[in-house]
Order: C-alpha cells, then sequence, then structure tokens
C-alpha cells in the first residue's frame, strides 16, 4: 500500500514549509514555503554558509556602503533561497514580505514589487513567485492591489474566518490559514486535550473551505503550521498543506489509508451564513476574537525579531 504522504498527495497539492531545500528531495513537494524564521534557521546552518557569503560578497561589490543598506540585502537573501528551492521543486516558492511592514500598505506594496523584480531580473517568471504577506487589514488591501498587477499574493498568519473573507473579497490567490497556532492558543487557555476532529485549528480550515467552497471564491486554501500528522489527515482535501519535512517524513513512513475529508459536495451542503469583511466589520470581528487578535499579533513580533536577527547577522558578515 502506499505510504500516507503519497496517498496525500491524491486529494491535495504539498507544499514542503521550510527554508533547508536539501531536505526537499526526498519528499517531492510541488510547491514550498518560507517565511523569516525558516531563512534565519537555514542561513545559519553550515551547509548554506556558501549561498550566504555568495550574497553578501556581491551586494557589497555593488555598494559602496552596504552596511546602510540592511534591508534590501535582507531581499537578496530571501530571494537567493528562493531561487535555489525553485531549482528542487516545479511549482511556486513563497517568499515572505518583512513583518515589520504589516501595517504599512504603501511600503508592502513597495517591497513585494521589490522581491518581485529580484526574481524577474534573475529570470524567474512571476508565475512561479507568491509574495507573502500577513492578513492584517492594511496586508490585505496591498495584496488586492498587487494582485491586479499580477503579482500573486499568499495571505499568511491568518487565524479567522473574516481574515479569510476579507482577503477572499480582495482576490488573493492563496491564504495560509494557521493550524497548530490555533491549537496552541486553545490547549493553552484551556487546558484540555484535542482530538484531530475536535482540534480547533482544524475545524476553523475546515469552516473557510466550507465558506470559499459554497460561495463559489476561487481563492486556494493552503493549511498551514501543523503540529502533528493527525491534523494534516483531518484536511486531506484541502486545496493545499504546506507541511514540515518532520511531518513529511512521518507521513512517509506511515501506510494506514487516508480518505479525503474535505470536499466540495460536503461544502455545499453546509449550512453557511455570509459575513459582511468591510474595515469596520473586519476590525470589529478581530476584536471579538481574541484567539485571532492575539495570534496574529504575536506572529507579526516573532518573524520581526527573526528578521533583526538576521540583519544582525549579516551586519557583522559586513
Amino acid at each position: 500500500m502506499a505510504n500516507q504522504l503519497d496517498q496525500l498527495k491524491q486529494y491535495t497539492t504539498v507544499v514542503a514549509d521550510t527554508g533547508d531545500f536539501n531536505q526537499m528531495a526526498a519528499f517531492a513537494p510541488q510547491d514550498a514555503t518560507t517565511n523569516p524564521s525558516l531563512i534565519l534557521a537555514a542561513a545559519t546552518k553550515p551547509e548554506y554558509r556558501t549561498i550566504v557569503e555568495r550574497t553578501v560578497a556581491a551586494f557589497k561589490s555593488r555598494h559602496a556602503a552596504p552596511e546602510q543598506q540592511l534591508g534590501e540585502l535582507i531581499d537578496h537573501l530571501i530571494v537567493a533561497f528562493g531561487l535555489e528551492i525553485l531549482q528542487r521543486i516545479p511549482g511556486r516558492v513563497s517568499s515572505e514580505v518583512d513583518a515589520r511592514l504589516s501595517f504599512d500598505t504603501e511600503a508592502t506594496v513597495a517591497k513585494a514589487r521589490r522581491l518581485m523584480a529580484l526574481y524577474e531580473a534573475a529570470g524567474i517568471p512571476r508565475e512561479r513567485v507568491l509574495i507573502k504577506i500577513a492578513s492584517t487589514w492594511e496586508g490585505i488591501k496591498a495584496a488586492e492591489q498587487l494582485e491586479k498587477e499580477g503579482i500573486r499574493c499568499n495571505l499568511t498568519l491568518l487565524f479567522s474566518l473574516v481574515q479569510a473573507v476579507a482577503c477572499a473579497e480582495a482576490g488573493v490567490f492563496l491564504i495560509s490559514p494557521f493550524v497548530g497556532r490555533i491549537l496552541d492558543w486553545y490547549s493553552a487557555h484551556t487546558g484540555q486535550s484535542y482530538s484531530a476532529e475536535d482540534d480547533p485549528g482544524v475545524l476553523s480550515v475546515r469552516n473557510i473551505y466550507h465558506y470559499y467552497k459554497k460561495f463559489g471564491y476561487p481563492v486556494r486554501i493552503m493549511g498551514a503550521s501543523f503540529r502533528n500528522t493527525g491534523e494534516i489527515i483531518a484536511l486531506a482535501g484541502c486545496d493545499l498543506l504546506t507541511i514540515s519535512p518532520a511531518l513529511l517524513g512521518q507521513l512517509a513512513a506511515c501506510d494506514t489509508p487516508i480518505h479525503p475529508a474535505l470536499t466540495p459536495q460536503a461544502a455545499q451542503a453546509a449550512d453557511i451564513t455570509r459575513i459582511a469583511a468591510d474595515e469596520k466589520n473586519f476590525r470589529f470581528l478581530m476584536n471579538e476574537d481574541a484567539m485571532a487578535t492575539e495570534k496574529t499579533a504575536e506572529g507579526i513580533r516573532k518573524f520581526s525579531a527573526d528578521i533583526r536577527k538576521l540583519e544582525q547577522m549579516l551586519a557583522d558578515m559586513l
């Protein structure tokens, strides 16, 4: 019998959630996603030191005062890792905008254009790159503008239905609702343990999937941030799932049967009420959802902290 990873690929596009591209060959994912934390982790490994050193050296050769332009150097490093990843996968790579811009629409648009320009200068077509942006109101508005320019976006740090609906109304290409971080919050606040079927993160993605399919939104849903393979199996049938190498390995080592848990037919039968996703309702419903508010803010803080660490590492090299 096929292992669970191969079975899952029959129902769902599997994406590798890592900056460690040497691990990708073993699992043959279609796409790959990165974020500041993953890039930082990869950049500190000896086997990737050459990529970092090469990027820094090239940047220094083009700038008289490179230490004053760390933000631009970070962009080059993110794209350098993205280019390496694209050599190992047939599909798309997601590269993330600096999380410190999460509440600045214009700056997010400018940074996204910059990242895409670097990819295009390296010969990569836009169709192979997704720009990751935090699902704040400002981030969603930036994505709406970028999509109109032909720059496809992946809206990340998404924890609530209203965020998902606002993304759909903005016409974004893909969203990444976080499963494990939602579970983390509920486990910490209730003291309960959850099975895969009553996992709050799984239920959140299931609700978003049903909403999108029920009302005909073409936005792709990519479940993310998993804590165990049970969550993944419970979302088999989702458009995409981005999975860490450790969990990909566990799926590849098990041959228990998997069946689709999410289907368009079930979504059509679901009893769902539309919600408004204008700015006032978005902000109110986010404020009403303590989990979504706290986890979005926490994610932005953590990614911002890792960008600063990456900047310090590069500054020391300069």
